[in-house]
């Protein structure tokens, strides 16, 4: 199978996509590590792998402390002797306006999203170092180009981005590749989103849109691009932000100069205001990945 002999960690795999992740990872051949906060969802996962003949282990712990990071990765040593795949799921949304947003709103969802990102990795790429291979998947978001309400859900799934394109910058010595994705999956993350959309259609005299018509696909059609990912046929994907929503697989541009004006001897104000529109602001770029009705355009 495509990962015989591979140790793979997935956080926040009680559920969802991780779940999914998980599954489809152990029936390639990985031994698997499942992770969440829910020592019945960690068993029950644990339990489907063991019944179709796969291997896992299971760590209830938290990602938001690097003692809980530290658990998740020795678990993987201590059953398997080592740690190959890191597949940072785990996840939370607090979704407020930034006028209603505490304090205690962002700091919880930073500490799960991006520290616990990199309190994972920390853990897991020593181990990754000394065999020389391994392979970091990391859930990003369309969220980063703006979505109502998730300034700590936006701002934390950025960072894990930027965490992605720096590690696999200073990691591809050691064998080891990065890459980021995401998916538009219907998981209960998305549950009340996707039902505030489905009632405003109602509301309209509509007929409510599914879930693929808002733009929103089942978990597991996203995990065989985490098992290509995480195998040795990816070897040379590094530092990309890939996409999977259904049928739909798509590789997301970089930060880039989009337009480009050279004024000679500089910019003032006075030669912005007359030249910006005409130069580099038409178009300005897209922002925002949900239309008004609740529908995806990423």
């Amino acid at each position: 199978m495509l990962l015989d002999g591979k140790v793979a960690v997935v956080t926040g795999s009680g559920t969802g996509m991780g779940r999914a992740f998980a599954i489809d990872l152990a029936k390639a051949g990985a031994k698997v590590v499942v992770n969440a906060r829910t020592a019945a969802d960690v068993a029950k996962v644990v339990g489907e792998i063991r019944g179709f003949g796969g291997t896992a282990e299971g760590c209830v712990a938290s990602v938001a402390s690097m003692e809980g990071a530290g658990a998740i990765i020795r678990t993987a040593v201590d059953a398997f002797e080592r740690v190959d795949i890191l597949v940072n799921n785990a996840g939370i949304m607090r979704p407020r306006p930034l006028v209603d947003m505490t304090e205690q709103d962002f700091d919880e969802v930073i500490a799960t999203n991006l520290k616990g990102t990199f309190a994972c990795a920390r853990h897991a790429v020593p181990h990754m170092i000394k065999r020389g291979w391994g392979r970091i998947i990391n859930m990003s978001s369309a969220s980063i180009l703006g979505q109502e309400g998730a300034s700590s859900y936006a701002s934390s799934k950025g960072g894990v981005l930027n965490l992605s394109l720096t590690w696999a910058v200073e990691l591809a010595k050691y064998g080891i590749t990065c890459n980021a994705i995401r998916s538009s999956a219907a998981t209960r993350l998305t549950e009340k989103g996707r039902e505030r959309a489905k009632q405003a259609a109602l509301a309209r005299g509509e007929q409510a849109p599914t879930d693929a018509e808002l733009g929103y696909y089942k978990p597991e059609e996203a995990a065989p691009l985490v098992v290509f990912l995480a195998s040795d046929d990816a070897g040379w994907i590094n530092g990309q932000f890939i996409c999977i929503d259904g049928p739909r697989l798509a590789i997301c541009e970089h930060t880039h100069h989009a337009k480009t004006a050279i004024m000679p001897g500089g910019w003032t104000t006075e030669l912005l205001s007359e030249h910006f529109k005409t130069t580099v602001g038409m178009p300005l770029q897209a922002y925002g990945f949900l239309t008004p009705d609740g529908r995806k355009v990423l």
